[in-house]
């Protein structure tokens, strides 16, 4: 599995509770979402502050640092870099704008038009500290001559185009906001009589919080301590993301009133129909397709067990490591289980291939510990295309099913058979209707027109004339 999901984002608005510390335990939840960066802000009426620092939530904050976040109104992120690099300015939320003029952002998503908007932007004077979308984004909502956030906010969403939830937040006003495609999703739900936001509802479990209902595509909802207002932008065809069901999202969240852990137990079972196959053994590969190996098993009569253990201490580390570790690629991640799988035929069910560079070695790892037939089961139909909506994928030149057949597929990772979901067993198994969502990484079939190799870091290369207005001179 090679997607990176961008981020995740968290508001909360709710005087009198520890707002820093709710956000931070929320954040964990939504640590699978982003693990290059983390960063809390919070108002407490007067002034915007923020903590943010490369590094997984555990690492960026400590006691004292959620100390000197004081206020009642936060918002946080955690993230993966889908637009400018993995560095410390791009770090988020970022806080923009000056005096009663100023805002404070979390993002998840993607702006396909933002190298076109910061050109106008730097134009119009605006100055640029970051290389993200994100701050694009901001100084939009800034630009306009509207008085009142909302209206800014609306102004800025009919010039965006692309993907984006938001977590906004003002001196004394906590935004959620979603793209009219709905690419990425929202929630909101209540704490001890204040409001929150995130990505996730897994996260409003965490922090005892009360789902109330999704942010619809489109939407605006402004809490203030008068309680929640919303404003709706026109929307046309919806364009949730597939991947939301398959990988992203914690299979304990729930989205479009589907949880997610049943719907992977079906692309499982969905996979044993559409390709049975004669087996001792079903595995998932842990932890993503754990839930969809069970699925297997369960329509297939083969039994489930365990053959891979997930050292799930390996994570983001500023440690480089040396050659020799390098070279141990997926055993540092997984180790087998010899005594389980030797002589065995197995059955082994995986989220998705995407560049065809990790599925290889756990073949081999699989091998080597004696299984005797390795069958690979994938719940994502072929990856084809790159997306553009906030995953960092590949460019469609990395993309092995964009390259090879299946059966050149099979041969190149090793596998006895390979088998992919089909379109229709997906949705299926999602059981959703299938006009509600983008499928192009699977079909090339953008909800709106792209560029088929836009540049995830073309903000870090902007012409000479804007470098001065980014602070990206060399």
């Amino acid at each position: 599995m090679s997607l990176h999901e961008s981020c995740g984002v968290f508001g909360v608005y709710a005087p009198g509770e520890d707002v820093a510390r709710l956000t931070f335990f929320a954040l964990f939840a939504l640590q699978h979402r982003g693990q290059e960066s983390a960063g809390i802000a919070t108002t407490d009426g007067r002034k915007l502050q923020v903590q943010a620092r490369m590094g997984l939530v555990s690492q960026v904050f400590n006691e004292d640092s959620l100390g000197q976040l004081g206020g009642n109104i936060a918002i946080g992120h955690t993230r993966y870099s889908t637009r400018g690099s993995s560095r410390v300015a791009n770090v988020q939320p970022i806080v923009v704008g000056k005096g009663s003029n100023t805002i404070a952002i979390a993002h998840n998503g993607n702006i396909i038009n933002a190298e076109h908007l910061y050109k106008k932007l730097s134009d119009q004077g605006y100055t640029f500290h970051t290389s993200t979308d994100t701050e694009v984004i901001a100084n939009l909502i800034l630009s306009s001559h509207e008085k009142d956030v909302a209206d800014k906010i609306r102004h800025a969403m009919r010039r965006l185009q692309g993907a984006y939830s938001l977590t906004i937040m003002t001196k004394d006003t906590l935004f959620g906001v979603r793209d009219p495609f709905g690419v990425r999703p929202l929630c909101l739900g209540t704490v001890n009589g204040g409001w929150v936001l995130a990505s996730e509802s897994c996260a409003l479990d965490h922090i005892g919080a009360n789902f109330i209902r999704e942010i619809e595509p489109g939407e605006i909802v402004a809490i203030t301590e008068n309680g929640v207002d919303r404003y709706q932008e026109e929307v046309g065809r919806r364009a949730m993301c597939i991947f939301e069901y398959i990988y992203f999202a914690r299979p304990d969240s729930a989205i479009n009133g589907r949880l997610l852990y049943p719907a992977r137990q079906a692309m499982g079972e969905g996979l044993a129909e559409e390709y049975p196959v004669a087996a001792d053994l079903v595995m998932g590969v842990p932890d993503s397709a754990t839930a969809a190996g069970i699925g297997y098993s369960h329509r297939s009569n083969v039994p489930l067990g365990e053959g891979l253990l997930k050292n799930r201490y390996v994570g983001r580390t500023f440690i480089e490591p040396d050659q020799r570790i390098r070279d141990l690629g997926v055993k540092l991640k997984f180790n087998p289980l010899p005594q389980m799988l030797a002589g065995k035929r197995l059955v082994v069910v995986d989220d998705s291939i995407v560049r065809g560079t990790t599925t290889p070695q756990v073949v081999k790892l699989l091998k080597r510990a004696g299984v005797r037939e390795v069958h690979m089961r994938i719940c994502a139909p072929p990856t084809r295309y790159p997306c553009f909506f906030g995953v960092d994928m590949a460019t469609r030149w990395e993309l092995i099913a964009a390259q090879k057949t299946i059966p050149e597929i099979r041969d190149f990772i090793g596998a006895d058979s390979l088998g992919y979901l089909s379109i229709d067993g997906l949705i299926k198994a999602v059981a959703l209707p299938k006009d509600i969502f983008c499928m192009a990484c699977f079909t090339g079939n953008y909800p709106i027109p792209v560029q088929l190799e836009m540049d995830k870091l073309a903000l870090e290369t902007v012409p000479a004339e804007y470098q001065s207005s980014f602070g990206l001179k060399q």
